[in-house]
């Protein structure tokens, strides 16, 4: 099957929209040093996602939308990592106080901001997510952060099962290598929630007129 028959044929299968919500909150996912030191072996080249990240959250600060952040953190034994820990090589640089899981530079989260530390992909598993945006009256979530094929797919899939608008910002997520990325942007847009561009997020995020 052609590229070609292959959109066409997953636009007739899946080509639906859900579109933005009336209450959005935004979620920064893992972005934590590991993705931008060159020297860990999660290291995935996304400079320029934190970029875009950024912008969104200044966007999202100013239309008064919660911020929401999430890490990876084990105890120092990984006895909370599980099988997810046990298949990883690479997950022990999020063990307790190991640099690799500090904040990159120029991600600083405000003190009235939520910081959800996680031991799984998705942002939702085993954390109070859910209940959090839910008590919020929250009904979309903006998805930012790494990696695409990873936990922000894992949150995606989380995020529709538990009612919410999943909205995937394209150039605000990614991965260390352009095929995984893509193919799970496709994905994702297919069957889950919307994949849209940080021009068109926000203009969203923009025209809210949300008060305080």
């Amino acid at each position: 099957m052609s590229d070609q028959d292959l959109s066409q044929n997953y636009k007739d299968a899946f080509g639906k929209r859900i579109g933005f919500g009336k209450r959005p909150a935004l979620i920064m996912i893992d972005f934590v040093e590991a993705y931008f030191d060159p020297s860990c072996a999660l290291y995935a080249g996304v400079e320029e996602t934190l970029v875009s990240a950024l912008r969104l959250q200044a966007a999202a600060r100013a239309a008064n939308v919660p911020v929401i952040y999430t890490n990876v953190v084990y105890n120092k034994t990984a006895l909370n990592g599980g099988r997810f820990y046990q298949k990883s090589r690479t997950l022990h640089n999020f063990l307790e106080g190991s640099p690799m899981g500090a904040w990159p530079k120029g991600l600083v989260p405000s003190e009235d901001e939520l910081v959800i530390s996680k031991q799984y992909a998705s942002a939702f598993f085993g954390t109070s997510l859910a209940s959090t945006l839910t008590s919020l009256g929250i009904d979309t979530l903006i998805h930012t952060g790494v990696s695409t094929s990873g936990c922000i797919r894992a949150t995606c899939v989380d995020c529709n099962s538990y009612g919410f608008i999943p909205i995937i910002v394209r150039q605000a997520v990614g991965d260390r290598h352009p095929a995984p990325h893509e193919a799970n942007l496709f994905d994702m847009d297919a069957k889950y929630g919307d994949v849209v561009s940080e021009t068109e997020t926000i203009t969203y995020l923009q025209n809210l007129g949300l008060n305080p």
